[in-house]
């Protein structure tokens, strides 16, 4: 009975699993987004990181309430990333060639990520196949788990 309940289990994580992967590959950038409210430009420095560049992050109407006064999302609320490489201009640092973009939607089917759909695309728009789970979502739940997965802060679009 015990062994049931782990190939149960199991089974169980690895559909879940599956279907995420498959709802992230199957996602598209929003039409128009560039035209949402956008944040102020932040730079990471840090050569290390995964998010070194330069970033823009857009976010929908339908987020926007929550995301001034904090608290959780309404579901289908949208976030956008854009991300750039860091180039020199005249001895300061500008942005470069658009590098990745991330699409980040509150989507209450989406156990395995915490009800949000993570997914990564390339500067042309097109999937670049990241690992929402492993790339996105294990991130989000440590940094930001008191923020409804939301590393964003309305002060940043000051």
């Amino acid at each position: 009975m015990k062994r049931l309940m782990i190939g149960v289990v199991a089974l169980t994580a690895l559909v879940i699993g599956t279907a995420t992967l498959a709802l992230a590959a199957g996602a598209s950038l929003p039409k128009g987004y560039a035209r949402w409210e956008r944040s102020a430009q932040k730079m990471v420095t840090d050569k290390n990181s995964l998010f070194y560049g330069i970033h823009y992050t857009y976010v929908d109407k339908k987020a926007m309430p929550a995301f001034k006064k904090g608290g959780a999302y309404p579901e289908g609320s949208r976030f956008v990333v854009e991300f750039f490489s860091i180039k020199d201009k005249g001895g300061k640092p500008v942005a470069g060639k658009k590098n990745m973009i991330v699409l980040m939607k509150k989507d209450k089917r989406q156990k395995a990520t915490g009800g949000w759909l993570f997914a990564g695309f390339n500067a042309n728009g097109s999937p670049s196949g990241i690992d929402p789970v492993k790339n996105c979502y294990e991130c989000h739940l440590k940094e930001a788990g008191k923020t409804d997965l939301v590393f964003s802060k309305f002060s940043d679009f000051r």
